[in-house]
């Protein structure tokens, strides 16, 4: 199984570093990309680097438009934003394919792959709504960062676990991460 994971600026960056780490459990070749934003985010929300991933997974340079996954004939399982920033969304929403990240976003929709963006924002706007609209019709799931409370989460990491379990049932991905409803 082959995962593009894509990071952005947008606050939330937890989600992204729990997903790279569950998909290595998993045993999934995974394929990171952050934009500058992302990965400054990331190592203030979660004290992490993109160096301190790459035990876990491919970390590719946004700026590389020859990397593997700009390609369609490179087969990935799918690929996820999270969190994802407007300015991204709205990238990819309008075909702009000048980074690794949106190219790579751009290609997963051509080839009808799953597309999952995980938006994490508010409030929206008009446009951010529209942009959103644009990708759900182009094959996209909008999934934004709204964890479930119905399993009584009492730490973080289950409110993220939570998050992560849904994304993965959108790549369709088997996991362990949370009970479902109705199993105990």
């Amino acid at each position: 199984m082959r995962i593009i994971v894509a990071i952005t600026g947008a606050s939330g960056s937890i989600y992204a570093y729990s997903m790279i780490r569950t998909l290595h459990q998993l045993g999934a070749e995974t394929f990171v990309i952050s934009t500058a934003s992302g990965e400054k985010v990331m190592q203030y929300e979660c004290g992490v680097t993109l160096q301190e991933l790459e035990p876990y997974a491919n970390v590719l340079d946004n700026g590389n438009l020859f990397a593997s996954v700009a390609s369609g004939s490179f087969k990935t399982d799918g690929m996820v934003i999270l969190p994802c920033s407007m300015n991204t969304l709205g990238a990819i929403a309008n075909g702009l394919g000048d980074t690794l990240l949106s190219r790579a976003a751009s290609v997963t929709l051509k080839e009808r792959r799953r597309l999952v963006i995980v938006p994490r924002e508010t409030p929206l706007h008009i446009i951010h709504l529209e942009n959103m609209l644009k990708l759900a019709r182009a094959g996209a799931d909008i999934m934004p960062a709204s964890p479930g409370f119905y399993h009584h989460p009492t730490e973080i990491w289950e409110l993220v676990n939570f998050m992560n379990a849904r994304v993965l049932d959108a790549l369709g991905v088997e996991h362990q991460l949370i009970k479902r409803w109705g199993e105990r």
